[in-house]
């Protein structure tokens, strides 16, 4: 098995009667280009799937085989599909990630998507190609749970995504970003945020109801804070992880986090309820002139009262989502078999552009991805030079307990995912606490889980996950 430590970071027990259950959901996208302009300020060329725009949700519940097949027919970029957050036990070549597990979708060319989903949960799915998926080609992911533990307390779904959104085009934006120009690094400002790919989204509710509502942020670069007026959230499931039921009046979600959270509607019909998310300005170089980062939805309980403007607000107070349980009771892994430290930073190559690093090494794509190298290199697949120096890699041993030690020497907010696993947070600390010091922590002993966990400026995080999801057996 391999890590490969990039900067976005590369059992399920059925009764007889879901395997009988279990279907094949096909669905076929033609990648293509579309017009499009939800913030009603630019139109722009946007990544559409079938000649439409927002692109399609995928559908799907837990023993579901299901089968993508993509057409390529943007004409002028290469692309290809991650199914974010879905472990790829036993199908990693079906990951998507271009130049990790598989090569790039050339225009003109297809490729078929086939794997069974055994977990349940909130996910989404976006292209892995070069920074591409800002430009349009991300869209939810959702795994019905016929077993679910919250089963038979809501009523309805609603799915509810996040998002930034830029007016310039993904290739001008990284040429300019990665550009001498821009020693420092600052990464683009998003022009807008947006509600399910829209602004002044309404959610038709009846009183006295409870929604499970699935919140996705499939943006770029800003984290948001979410809340709904007069509500409060039953926060039940984090990053396909359910949760023991927890409360929370406000949730900061950073980019490729999901929540999903119940909410019980007001036995009224008088008023409609503003929902606010509002874009993290802390992680904006410079804010510029003019920008709004806020978006508003709006709970409709009647569709002829009026639509109240959002309280300005004093101060963000999100809930600790580091304080959530995992329903299942998973305990800690007390011992990590295999520690490793990861020190992040943010620094200039000799081209004059800033770049992250990862223990001074900066990741580069290898010629043959790396999964590939792995299936066809025999016993030196262990050898992690096999993958090349530039990539970063680590080989471990099917079952082990790994512990990934974050230092960021960086004053910005990041988001780590790692793929084909969640994991435990074991230590998550504060604004400037500085690097790890092992031994000055207490761990939790039934640690929130989750695959995308965000670092604080100049601080740290601990995770520990069991490396039980190889690329190839048998592993030595």
């Amino acid at each position: 098995m391999f890590l490969s430590a990039a900067v976005y970071a590369p059992l399920c027990c059925l009764s007889f009667a879901l395997l009988s259950a279990a279907a094949t959901v096909t669905y076929d996208f033609n990648i293509t280009w579309v017009t499009a302009n939800p913030d009603g300020a630019f139109d722009r060329p946007t990544m559409g799937i079938n000649g439409q725009w927002p692109i399609p949700a995928i559908m799907a519940t837990v023993g579901d085989v299901v089968i993508i097949n993509v057409n390529n027919q943007l004409g002028n970029r290469s692309t290809g599909l991650h199914f974010h957050g879905l472990y790829q036990n036993g199908t990693p070549h079906m990951d998507g990630a271009v130049g990790v597990t598989q090569c790039e979708i050339l225009p003109g060319n297809s490729f078929k998507y086939n794997f069974t989903i055994n977990q349940p949960g909130t996910y989404w799915y976006h292209s892995h190609v070069r920074g591409q998926y800002p430009d349009g080609l991300r869209g939810p992911l959702i795994v019905e749970d016929p077993a679910s533990p919250y089963k038979g307390k809501y009523d309805e779904e609603v799915v509810l995504t996040l998002s930034d959104w830029y007016h310039d085009q993904m290739p001008s934006l990284i040429a300019k970003f990665l550009n001498k120009g821009n020693p420092r690094g600052a990464e683009p400002v998003p022009d807008a945020a947006l509600f399910n790919d829209t602004q002044n989204l309404n959610i038709a509710v009846q009183p006295g109801k409870t929604y499970l509502f699935r919140l996705i942020n499939i943006g770029a670069f800003a984290a948001q804070y979410f809340w709904i007026e007069g509500h409060d959230m039953m926060v039940v499931e984090v990053d396909g992880v359910y949760t023991e039921s927890t409360q929370a009046k406000m949730i900061y979600i950073a980019p490729a986090q999901r929540y999903s959270f119940l909410v019980t509607t007001k036995n009224q019909t008088d008023t409609n309820f503003a929902i606010s998310g509002s874009m993290d300005e802390d992680l904006f170089d410079k804010v510029p002139d003019g920008l709004n980062p806020n978006v508003t939805g709006w709970l409709i309980y009647n569709p002829n009262a009026n639509l109240p403007a959002p309280v300005e607000i004093v101060e963000f107070d999100p809930f600790d989502d580091f304080a959530l349980v995992p329903h299942d009771g998973q305990k800690l892994y007390e011992k990590a078999d295999y520690s490793i430290t990861l020190d992040l930073k943010m620094g200039n190559l000799g081209d004059g552009a800033n770049y992250a690093f990862f223990n001074d090494i900066s990741w580069v794509a290898p010629k043959v991805p790396t999964l590939y190298s792995a299936l066809s290199t025999g016993d030196a697949a262990m050898d992690p030079v096999v993958y090349g120096v530039s990539t970063n890699s680590y080989t471990l041993k099917k079952d082990d307990i790994v512990e990934i030690i974050l230092n960021s020497n960086d004053p910005g907010k990041h988001p780590f995912h790692l793929h084909g696993h969640t994991f435990q947070a074991i230590v998550r600390a504060d604004e400037e606490a500085g690097a790890y010091a092992d031994g000055n922590d207490t761990f939790p002993s039934i640690p929130m889980r989750r695959d995308t966990l965000l670092v604080r400026p100049n601080s740290h995080f601990v995770i520990r996950f069991k490396a039980d999801n190889p690329d190839k057996l048998p592993v030595k």
